[in-house]
């Protein structure tokens, strides 16, 4: 082998490792992140590695952004190169050349971001940004896996997209991360565009309505935020928590809010909590949210989770078998990104291996996360956590008292058992004191059927689960 051929081959292996550090970086990230804050905020970085990977310099569109990045993301993203590269790797952030000459790695949408021109500022030509709707096609109802976790909220979506500015203006739909709050306001605009082209539609993401507000007071250019906003047939916004401590926000999006419905066109926000559990929002902001309808959407049961497994696996050409969607579909719970997360891993493990999908490949590819999975969450582990919660004695969870202050935790509990871990009904009464199998299935079915009416008892079932996991 020449000289040249080495170096050449030298430097691809070199190449070959920072795109995998940098690819492996933005993975972690994607599994952390809502999803519209990491498409909006780390996706369209780029990212220099030198050689020895000691140094990692990311590049950022504008000023504003590079600002945004440092503040919110620079910490984690440095702390997660160390993690994965195993020593200390040094992070600069630094704005994209106009014609950047240096080796890049960045997923293709990245460097189209900083090849192509920056899309127009509100100060351009407000009447031309309005219609830019920001819209995933992919996201439409027909691609959503229907079950009872999301059934009321699609419904509602359903009537929104059908006949906008009658009922359920606004509509508020709630849940934990990953459950498909985006994928249903992106399916309502799909659906509207269908059947009236000519509609304004705006998706946006809660960070990106601030940074707009950020721009109209530096530029004085409030008239053209207005005109974009207040002249909407549909408003979509993503993450409305992100307003919280934010006055000059929460008054423009008030006075937008106020001027869209005057007009009869529909608002759909998405949240991590129901409207009057938002912290540092204003009060009539909270009431606006909470005037129209309030849905939830819940972690998908069982059959759901096998159902989104399978169409996943398909629409990436892949087949997984029914038994192994149901082996990854009982040890995933949480959430769709974690779903997808355990499929990405198990076709990738397939294909490298060239092996078939099997229950034993599965069992494989995910055995950090069902590792982690088995040590941190146990019967005793949730006995103890929801007795913190609600401030009684572990040692109630299994004795014979039964005063409501007691036997709601206790059934509680239960229900979180039969949720979150393996045991079969009469593994988990023997856990809580010997009690009878249907005594669980009672307490479960009543704590899932309460769940579903009682906002207050969500919100603590979603606290305890987040604790749990993690």
């Amino acid at each position: 082998m020449s000289e040249g051929q080495h170096n050449n081959l030298a430097a691809q292996a070199r190449q070959t490792a920072g795109d995998s550090l940098w690819q492996a970086c933005l993975e972690q990230l994607a599994q952390e992140l809502p999803e519209q804050q990491y498409n909006t905020w780390i996706k369209p970085l780029v990212a220099q590695v030198s050689d020895d990977l000691s140094k990692v310099t990311i590049f950022v569109a504008n000023r504003f952004k590079l600002d945004w990045v440092r503040a919110q993301y620079s910490g984690r993203i440095g702390a997660l190169l160390e993690k994965l590269y195993g020593q200390p790797v040094h992070l600069e952030l630094a704005l994209a050349p106009r014609d950047p000459v240096a080796r890049t790695y960045a997923t293709p949408a990245a460097v189209d971001v900083m090849r192509a021109p920056e899309p127009p500022e509100l100060s351009e030509d407000p009447g031309a940004a309005a219609f830019k709707n920001r819209l995933n096609t992919a996201l439409t109802f027909d691609t959503l896996v229907e079950g009872s976790a999301n059934r009321m909220a699609r419904a509602a979506a359903m009537h929104v997209s059908g006949t906008p500015g009658h009922l359920y203006n606004p509509l508020f739909i709630y849940g934990g991360v990953g459950l498909g709050k985006t994928h249903l306001v992106h399916a309502v605009g799909n659906k509207l565009l269908a059947d009236k082209p000519g509609s304004k539609v705006l998706y946006i993401h809660a960070e990106q309505f601030v940074s707009d507000v950020v721009k109209a007071y530096q530029r004085k250019t409030f008239d053209e935020f207005k005109e974009r906003y207040h002249s909407l047939d549909l408003l979509l916004i993503d993450d409305v928590q992100f307003f919280a401590n934010k006055d000059r926000t929460q008054e423009e999006f008030f006075n937008a809010f106020e001027a869209l419905l005057a007009k009869k066109s529909h608002i759909v926000m998405t949240s991590d909590t129901y409207p009057k559990g938002l912290a540092d929002i204003h009060e009539r902001l909270i009431s606006r949210f909470d005037s129209g309808l309030t849905v939830a959407i819940e972690p998908p049961e069982l059959e759901m989770r096998v159902a989104i497994l399978i169409n996943k696996a398909r629409a990436e050409s892949a087949e997984m078998p029914e038994e192994v969607a149901f082996f990854v579909a009982k040890n995933v719970r949480s959430n769709v990104r974690e779903l997808e997360g355990a499929l990405r891993k198990i076709l990738a493990y397939s294909r490298f291996n060239q092996k078939e999908i099997s229950i034993q490949l599965a069992r494989e590819a995910l055995r950090d996360l069902l590792s982690i999975q088995n040590r941190q969450i146990s019967v005793e582990n949730i006995q103890k956590t929801v007795a913190d919660y609600y401030k009684i004695k572990v040692a109630d969870m299994y004795s014979k008292k039964r005063p409501a202050s007691i036997a709601r935790p206790r059934q509680i509990a239960m229900y979180l058992a039969k949720e979150l871990t393996q045991k079969s009904l009469p593994e988990i009464g023997e856990l809580f004191g010997g009690r009878d199998h249907t005594t669980v299935l009672h307490a479960v079915r009543k704590i899932g059927g309460e769940r579903q009416q009682m906002t207050e008892l969500n919100q603590q079932l979603h606290v305890l689960e987040q604790t749990l996991k993690g």
